[in-house]
Formats: structure tokens, C-alpha cells, sequence
């Protein structure tokens, strides 16, 4: 039996019980079913049905508010060893079931089994992760002035609704619901409604571990309804979201009524420039794996190659070869390194830049057209003789597809580089450490790679500038966000007190 077969056989077991049951909302501990019935989760592979899923409506919404409101006031007094206690204990229950989660994410996703395996493991590293940091989360400052103490702690700020997106489901919600359970809030989850599946693993593994009911709720549903009510409803004090930048725009409108406060992680249009003086090899293999890698649905994806008009076609006629080497197939054969894309409405978006650089006079270097008609499959891509004015190089793709434009000075691929709404990432390829400097300081984007791929490290922080979004994660600007600062002042004797209306 080959690896591909023993994967599908392992998770046909895994399916059963989604088949059977479907996937119901989870509030307060229980299973509800949707006020709008049931919508049905198909599978990108194939298009085959999963199974059915719950769809909320704002009534869930209000019922899964009130149930995270209820449990808040136990989260919050209890002790942070005993919540640390129950957060190594999902991170072990995550551990503990990484093939399940992985293998049910590839088939509702359509993600490469190779990169999905990995995700698991990385959402048992964010529990762990901030478990370790939920005794000191609280811990402020000693202020003193001449007449007073001044001490500062952080309270956590209350239910708060994390809506997360389907690339990669299950590593992205626990990277925002885990630190807002270390922080002492209680969560509303509004997973994306075309990746459901391992949002419901993530809460039964939760409860298994301890995590007392209504403390984490799940209410699937569609962004229009359960999203906007979730975004509305006055008893949430907080959305963390992650998606693209027209969704986060709106979350800020509707959460303006009640003030609410917003973490949006947002899109990009990301650039990676190389210079002549770079380590080419290096450089192609980092290009190639950061558009290529999780079938290009990834927000920090360089979907911009800027290179230096010296090496400019050596590079591309390397990289050509290799985007037309690249293995698309099965998600689930270890092989494959670019499965299907999502669904049906992003396939037809991604495709239709194919038409689109051939009207904009771009060439179709590789790829550029869909693989077949059973499921949602694309050719790796690649444009080149673009430049930066195209909407193959302005417009957020999310998908296996490459602009690559040519610079002449370091100045112009400056210019070339912050021409653009977004500003996410920036991924800087060059061994002339004062150009490096220079770069990354002028650069417009909330993270930049020298040399390097997006290695994510926890305690530093991740968020954009301009389109790409508000607010950080990671380390402690994610209790930041899900925490409120405290001041108290303790007067250290008897200072003099202004008298009013005193004789």
C-alpha cells in the first residue's frame, strides 16, 4: 500500500464521525444545532461532500456571547498555574492527535499533507508557548513618584470573538485563541466556513484537556451573518481576525458602535528583492518555497519577485525550470508539493489572472492554466516582463502565482517595493550589510526577512502597515491586545491636597 492510500484509508477513520454526526456549533459545552439549518462542506480534492455543518445565525451568536460571558468571571479568577495547567494539556491533546488534524485539514483545504503535518505540531507550540507565559501575563510596573506608588498589572479584557480563515485553520486559531485563553478571556470562534473540520477538533481536544465549558464556543457560519452579529454584539470586547483586507474593513465598521477593539491580520502583496551580490542559490530556493509552498494561499507569501537586471535572466530561466518542476498533486501523497486551492470562488478568481497578465502584455513564463476538472486544481505560475504597475503585480492573487519585475538601482527597487497598498512583508536578499540596513529601515512592511525565508518566532511580533492590517501577535503584544492596562497610585504619606470651598 502506498503512502498516498495508507493516508486516505487512515483518514476515511478519521472522517466517520463528521460523516455521521455532521459538525454542530459548541456553546457552553454543548452541542446546538445552527437557527439557519445546515450548509454542506465540500472537499477541494475532489469535491465531494465532508459532511454537513451547523449555520449559524445571529441567535447563535447571542447564545455562544451570553455563554463566554458567563464562564468569564471563573477564567479570569482562576488561578494562572491551574489555566497553565489546562493549556499544556490541549498542547499535549494537539500533540496527541497532530495526524488526525493534519490529514483532515489536507482533505478540507486541499493543503500539501508535507506543510499540514507541520501546522499541527506549530498549534501545540502556541499553547505551550503562551502557557509558559500566563503567570507573568498580569505582571506590570513599580512607578514611583515623590508622593505616590504607582503600580500597574493587566486585567484580561473579556469575551472577545477570533475569526479565523481557512489557508491554514487550525495552526492560525490557535494562534489567536490560545494567548486570549492565557490572557484569562473566554472566546466566541468563528471558524471560515469552507475549512470547518479542525475547528471542531480544536474544542473537543480543549474540553478534554479541562477547559471548563463556555470558556471556548464555536458557531460556524458565513461572514455576512454570524460574523457581522459576532463583530456587533455588545458583550464581545474584542475580534482578533485573519483574512483579507476588504473583510477587515468591515469589521471595523461594525464593531464601531460598541468601540470595539480590533486585531486584524490583513493581506499583502509582498515583495522579495534580490540583489546581485546575493547568494542566488539560496535566494532561488527561498522564492520558489514562499509563493509556491501551502499553494500560495498564505498572506506572507512573496508574490513579488523584484530582481536585479544583471542576474535578472539567469534567475528566471533557473526559476522557470524549477516552477515547472514543481509536483502538484494529491494532498495527501507526501510527494506533492501544491495541492487544489480552496474552493470554487477562489479557483475562478486565481485562474482569472491568467487572462489578466496576458491582457496587461505580461509573459506566461510557466504555468497559467487549471490541471484537469475533478477538483480545484491550478499550474504553478509565473509572469515575467511585468512591471509594477500591472494588476498582476497590485492585486492580492492568493495563489501559486509569481510578478517578476526587474530593477536597476537600489533606489528604484526601493520605489518598486513600497508602491503598493499593502505592507505585510518584505524579504531582502543581499550580502552588502550597509545596502541591508538601509533597505529594511526605509522598507514599508511590519516584517522583514534578510536573507531568509518567513521563519516565524513567537516571541517576536507579526502584524503589517498600511492595507495589511492593525495591531501585533506574538510575545507579549498578544496580551497587550487581549489584556487591559491597569494603573493604581498609593500614596506613600501625607501629601498636600488642594482645599476647595474650605473657610
Amino acid at each position: 500500500m502506498s503512502a498516498l492510500e495508507q493516508n486516505l484509508d487512515k483518514l476515511n477513520g478519521y472522517l466517520a464521525a463528521f460523516k455521521a454526526t455532521g459538525i454542530p456549533n459548541r456553546i457552553a459545552g454543548n452541542d446546538t444545532a445552527g437557527g439557519g439549518g445546515v450548509f454542506q462542506s465540500t472537499s477541494p480534492i475532489d469535491k465531494s461532500v465532508i459532511c454537513d455543518v451547523a449555520h449559524g445565525t445571529a441567535g447563535d451568536i447571542d447564545t455562544a456571547a451570553k455563554a463566554a460571558a458567563d464562564a468569564f468571571p471563573e477564567w479570569r479568577n482562576m488561578p494562572a498555574t491551574q489555566r497553565r495547567k489546562i493549556l499544556i494539556k490541549v498542547a499535549e491533546g494537539i500533540e496527541a492527535r497532530a495526524e488526525e488534524i493534519a490529514l483532515c485539514e489536507c482533505w478540507d483545504t486541499g493543503q500539501a499533507y508535507r506543510f499540514m503535518s507541520k501546522a499541527a505540531l506549530r498549534g501545540a507550540e502556541n499553547f505551550r508557548y503562551f502557557a509558559d507565559q500566563v503567570v507573568q501575563a498580569r505582571d506590570g510596573q513599580h512607578l514611583k513618584s515623590p508622593t505616590l506608588m504607582n503600580v500597574t498589572s493587566r486585567v484580561p479584557i473579556g469575551p472577545v470573538g477570533v475569526i479565523t480563515p481557512w489557508n491554514t485553520p487550525f495552526m492560525l486559531s490557535t494562534w489567536k485563541i490560545a494567548p486570549a485563553l492565557a490572557s484569562g478571556c473566554t472566546v466566541v470562534h468563528k471558524p471560515a466556513e469552507s475549512s470547518p473540520l479542525t475547528a471542531r477538533l480544536l474544542i473537543e481536544i480543549a474540553e478534554q484537556a479541562g477547559l471548563p465549558p463556555g470558556v471556548l464556543n464555536a458557531v460556524n457560519g458565513f461572514g455576512e451573518e454570524a460574523g457581522k452579529a459576532l463583530c456587533e454584539h455588545p458583550l464581545i470586547k474584542a475580534i482578533a481576525f485573519v483574512g483579507e483586507s476588504r473583510t477587515g474593513s468591515l469589521i471595523t465598521k461594525q464593531g464601531a458602535d460598541t468601540l470595539k477593539r480590533n486585531h486584524l491580520e490583513l493581506g499583502g502583496k509582498n515583495p522579495v528583492i534580490v540583489f546581485d551580490d546575493a547568494d542566488l542559490e539560496r535566494a532561488l530556493d527561498a522564492v520558489i518555497f514562499m509563493i509556491y509552498s501551502i499553494n500560495g494561499e498564505r498572506c506572507t507569501s512573496s508574490s513579488r519577485l523584484l530582481v536585479q537586471d544583471t542576474i535578472q535572466q539567469e534567475f528566471e530561466a533557473r526559476l522557470i525550470e524549477r516552477v515547472k518542476n514543481i509536483k502538484v498533486g494529491h494532498p495527501l501523497d507526501p510527494a506533492t508539493e501544491v495541492g487544489p486551492l480552496i474552493n470554487e470562488e477562489h479557483y475562478n478568481k486565481v485562474t482569472s489572472y491568467f487572462k489578466i497578465a496576458k491582457e496587461d502584455n505580461a509573459t506566461i513564463a510557466a504555468g497559467g492554466e487549471p490541471i484537469g476538472d475533478q477538483g480545484y486544481f491550478v499550474q504553478p505560475t509565473l509572469f515575467t516582463n511585468a512591471n509594477n504597475q500591472m494588476r498582476v503585480a497590485r492585486e492580492e492573487i492568493f495563489g501559486p502565482v509569481l510578478t517578476s519585475i526587474p530593477f536597476t538601482t537600489e533606489e528604484q527597487a526601493l520605489s518598486i517595493a513600497n508602491d503598493t497598498n499593502y505592507g505585510l512583508t518584505g524579504y531582502v536578499w543581499t550580502n552588502d550589510l550597509t545596502r541591508a540596513l538601509r533597505f529594511t529601515d526605509a522598507l514599508e512592511a511590519g516584517m522583514i526577512w534578510v536573507n531568509s525565508e518567513n521563519v516565524r518566532h513567537l516571541p517576536t511580533p507579526f502584524g503589517g502597515v498600511k492595507s495589511s492590517g492593525i495591531g501585533r501577535d506574538g510575545g507579549d503584544w498578544s496580551f497587550e491586545f487581549y489584556m487591559e492596562q491597569k494603573h493604581i497610585g498609593f500614596a506613600t504619606g501625607q501629601h498636600k491636597i488642594t482645599r476647595l470651598g474650605a473657610q
